[in-house]
């Protein structure tokens, strides 16, 4: 009878190291631990106690029963801090492109509205180098953003066109963000040259015009679509003296 009770009373606790089915070493049993519905298998779980205890009686002979205790699962993410360390290194250079692409294009503005008339201005505005390395470089964050779901979002009504809720979350990217002010950097400084050859080529002042294209391009083409028509009957009248 004390054997009965003490073998009764007494838990064991064991620490299930092992694969599923396996307890310590040398105590296995057929079927496999469970806590909680998940399987404690597979390197994912670090720690997990199971209580056993004894029964014993002289009708029934011996059983084991078993009590599964508390069980902490800890789950090990790797990932999580270089996905981290990978949008901060997003976050960086779509801020680094941003700041370099504007920066690129303030010179050209600065010799079409200070010096529109000198030959460096010329020389400068009709070389396509700002253009070409500009491109280059919008191509390169454009690649960077695109994402499965990028394509979804342009195309979201069933006629498959934009709809701003969809480009309203797109731009919600500081990398698609910084592509698309380098793409409006490229279209602005490009109409703002159209504007300055063709200022110089009637003999209409442009600098106002070259100024609202830096930022307000369409605003910039329309004052010069102005201008023109303002001063095309005095160059005319001009002419005729």
């Amino acid at each position: 009878m004390s054997f009965s009770s003490c073998f009764s009373h007494s838990p064991l606790t064991f620490k299930a190291m092992k694969p599923c089915g396996s307890v310590g070493k040398g105590q296995n049993f057929a079927f496999p631990i469970r806590s909680n519905g998940a399987e404690l298998c597979k390197g994912r779980i670090v720690r997990s106690r199971v209580n056993l205890s004894g029964d014993w009686n002289f009708m029934g002979g011996s059983r084991i029963i078993v009590k599964p205790t508390a069980t902490r699962l800890l789950l090990h993410y790797p990932k999580r801090g270089q996905m981290k360390v990978s949008c901060f290194i997003g976050s960086q250079l779509a801020s680094t492109a941003f700041t370099a692409g504007t920066i690129a294009v303030l010179p050209f503005y600065t010799l079409m509205v200070l010096a529109p008339k000198s030959e460096l201005t010329k020389k400068s505005m009709e070389s396509s180098i700002p253009y070409v390395v500009l491109s280059i470089l919008y191509a390169y964050l454009l690649y960077l953003s695109w994402t499965p779901e990028t394509v979804r979002l342009i195309f979201a009504s069933k006629y498959l066109l934009p709809e701003l809720p969809g480009i309203a979350k797109m731009f919600s990217s500081e990398m698609t963000l910084a592509s698309a002010w380098i793409h409006l950097l490229v279209i602005d400084l490009f109409a703002a040259r159209h504007v300055f050859q063709d200022g110089l080529k009637n003999q209409i002042e442009t600098r106002h015009s070259v100024s609202f294209c830096l930022f307000f391009c369409p605003i910039g083409i329309l004052t010069h679509v102005i201008t023109k028509a303002m001063t095309k009957p005095a160059t005319k009248e001009g002419h005729g003296l």
